[in-house]
């Protein structure tokens, strides 16, 4: 299997290409994101397919962080992977790639699960991704650790600081064991120390990656999660002022150019 992932949803831009197996990581490159990620994503998905020597037709899923997390990042990684779906139409794949969308929160979890994983340490009972929102917010969501992967609790959620711990803890309560483990990951320890100060859970600071969107892919797929590329959308789960019509046909465009 070969796929192409991209992440978005923070100040943090990656991109990798690989099968989806563990050991399967063939390219990658992090860099930085936010604004940025509209001029700098289209070339170095040009050069990760370069360096591979993978061509789009080449490919089974564009998979892409879906969010919630920056408004540009979600609309940029989105309509990236619309535009490069569309550009391997051929006679072979008349109706282009398959789009993966993921949650950003599920693949920010998976990187903090992976991480433990290669450290040695035993996978906790449950994970809590916390992805600061901006405007003193937190996006939320607990996933439990099963042997068939992470199972999440609830969708993804938008929080106050002050309210995080009564969710998490309702949450912990109706799902977990007693005494089980709960890794709480995010890159939101700094700017909400004072809200987060009585969350109890051991703390691992992350960020969802694109590395983590492929090792997460196999099993959305298997499950019929890819979508044509029309259907694609993000996941905002805060309200927002919609992206305008030509700023997405732009980079769908540029995308579908892409050789």
């Amino acid at each position: 299997m070969r796929l192409l992932a991209l992440e978005t949803s923070t100040d943090t831009l990656s991109v990798a290409l690989g099968s989806g197996a563990p050991d399967g990581l063939v390219w990658q490159h992090s860099g930085p994101g936010g604004a940025m990620a509209s001029t700098t994503l289209l070339p170095l998905v040009k050069q990760a397919l370069d360096a591979t020597g993978w061509s789009l037709a080449s490919l089974d899923a564009v998979v892409f962080g879906r969010g919630p997390g920056s408004f540009t990042g979600l609309r940029t990684a989105c309509a990236v992977a619309q535009g490069l779906a569309y550009g391997a139409q051929g006679t072979e794949r008349p109706a282009g790639l398959p789009v993966l969308p993921v949650d950003t929160l599920l693949a920010l979890a998976e990187e903090a699960r992976w991480t433990r994983e290669q450290q040695g340490h035993p996978a906790p009972g449950a994970i809590s991704a916390l992805l600061d929102a901006r405007m003193g917010e937190l996006y939320v969501a607990t996933y439990t650790c099963t042997p068939s992967g992470l199972a999440p609790l609830a969708p993804p959620r938008l929080c106050a600081p002050a309210d995080v711990q009564a969710h998490l803890h309702t949450q912990w309560q109706q799902h977990l064991p007693a005494g089980g483990e709960v890794l709480l990951t995010g890159n939101v320890f700094d700017t909400c120390a004072s809200g987060l100060a009585g969350v109890p859970g051991t703390r691992q600071p992350a960020l969802p990656g694109a590395a983590a969107l492929l090792r997460l892919a196999p099993a959305l797929l298997a499950q019929g999660a890819a979508v044509a590329a029309r259907d694609a959308m993000p996941l905002y789960v805060r309200d927002k002022v919609a992206q305008t019509t030509d700023e997405r046909e732009r980079l769908r465009v540029n995308a579908a150019a892409t050789p």
